[in-house]
C-alpha cells in the first residue's frame, strides 16, 4: 500500500471518530446558518428546543450520510494532498518541508478534487440535518419524520434533477480555501515548533529533529482550523442554504450575490448565523482529525509492514 493511500485510510477513519463525536453541533450550526429570520438563538436555548420539539435523536439527523460525507472528504483530501506534496518535494532538493506557497499549491489541488466528488453527499446530509427545522411553525406532532437518505435523494431528484446534487458547488469550491488555510497555517506552524525544539535539542548538545507529540498536533489541529473557519465562515451559511434548496437561497446569482444579499436583509449577523457552534465544532474535530490520523496512520503502516515482511521472505 502506497504511502499516500495509507495517508488517506488514516484520515478517512479519524474524520468518522472525530464527526461522530462532535455532530450535534454540526446539526445546531448547520440549522442556524440556514435560518433567516432576524433573531438568535443560544446554543443552549437552541439545544433545549431543539430537545422539547423533536427529541434527542435530531441531534444525529444526517449523521450516516454525514460519515460517509467525512470519510470520502478526508481519504481524498489526504490522498491528493500527499500525493501533491510529495512530487512538490520531489522536484527539488534540500529541505523536505513546504513553503507557504507549496502548501497553498498542494491545498488547492486536493480541496478541488475533493469537492467536486464529495459534493452530493454534503447536499444530502445538509438536507437531512435541517429538515425538521423547516417545520419550526408546526406543532409538535405534526412534525414529519426525518428523512432516509433514499428517500432525500428521491426528494433531490424530484425538485432539481441531478443537477441538484451539486446545489452550491460554487461557494463549496471558494471553501476549498478553508483547508487551504487550515493546512497552510498548520504546516507553517509545526515547522516553526519543530525547528524552535530542534534547536534547543542542539543547545543541549544533542542531535536529530524534535518529535512532535500527539498534544501538540491536537493543539495545533486545534489553532489552524479556528483560523480557517473564522475567516470563511459567510461562505458556510451560503453554501448551506444553497445545499439546502432554500427558496431565497434561489435568488442568489452568485457566492458574492448571495453575501450581499444576506447583508441587506439581515446585517452583520446574519453572515455569523451559528458561527459559535460551528468553530466548537470545527476546532474539536480538526484537534481530533489531526491527533487522530498521525496515530492511525503510523499504526497502518506498521500493520502492513508486518504484513508484508512474511511474503517477501518467501
Amino acid at each position: 500500500m502506497s504511502d499516500s493511500a495509507i495517508h488517506a485510510l488514516a484520515g478517512a477513519v479519524g474524520g468518522i471518530v472525530a464527526m461522530t463525536a462532535t455532530y450535534p453541533l454540526v446539526v445546531l450550526s448547520t440549522r442556524a446558518a440556514v435560518e433567516t429570520k432576524n433573531h438568535s438563538k443560544t446554543v443552549v436555548e437552541s439545544v433545549l428546543d431543539i430537545v422539547k420539539r423533536e427529541g434527542p435523536r435530531a441531534f444525529y439527523s444526517g449523521l450516516s450520510s454525514s460519515l460517509v460525507g467525512i470519510a470520502v472528504t478526508n481519504g481524498v483530501y489526504y490522498y491528493f494532498y500527499e500525493r501533491s506534496r510529495g512530487i512538490i518535494l520531489n522536484s527539488r532538493e534540500g529541505t523536505k518541508a513546504l513553503s507557504t506557497l507549496e502548501s497553498i499549491l498542494a491545498g488547492l489541488i486536493a480541496g478541488s478534487a475533493t469537492t467536486i466528488i464529495s459534493n452530493p453527499i454534503w447536499v444530502i446530509q445538509t438536507s437531512q440535518a435541517v429538515h425538521k427545522s423547516e417545520s419550526d411553525s408546526r406543532e409538535v406532532e405534526n412534525v414529519p419524520k426525518t428523512h432516509g437518505v433514499l428517500d432525500t435523494i428521491n426528494q433531490i431528484l424530484a425538485k432539481d434533477g441531478i443537477g441538484g446534487f451539486w446545489r452550491g458547488i460554487g461557494p463549496a469550491l471558494v471553501l476549498v480555501t478553508n483547508p487551504v488555510i487550515q493546512y497552510t497555517v498548520f504546516e507553517q506552524l509545526k515547522n516553526i515548533l519543530i525547528e524552535s525544539r530542534t534547536a534547543k535539542l542542539h543547545t543541549r548538545g544533542s542531535k536529530g529533529v524534535a518529535v512532535l507529540r500527539d498534544w501538540d498536533y491536537f493543539l495545533l489541529g486545534a489553532l489552524s482550523k479556528l483560523v480557517a473557519t473564522t475567516l470563511t465562515y459567510p461562505y458556510i451559511v451560503v453554501k448551506s442554504r444553497l445545499q439546502v434548496g432554500q427558496s431565497q437561497a434561489s435568488q442568489y446569482k452568485s457566492s458574492l450575490h448571495g453575501l450581499t444579499l444576506i447583508l441587506k436583509e439581515e446585517g452583520i449577523q446574519g453572515l455569523y448565523k451559528g458561527i459559535g457552534s460551528k468553530l466548537l465544532q470545527s476546532v474539536l474535530t480538526a484537534a481530533m482529525l489531526f491527533a487522530g490520523q498521525r496515530r492511525i496512520y503510523e499504526l497502518t503502516k506498521q500493520a502492513v509492514a508486518s504484513a508484508s515482511r512474511p511474503a517477501a521472505l518467501k
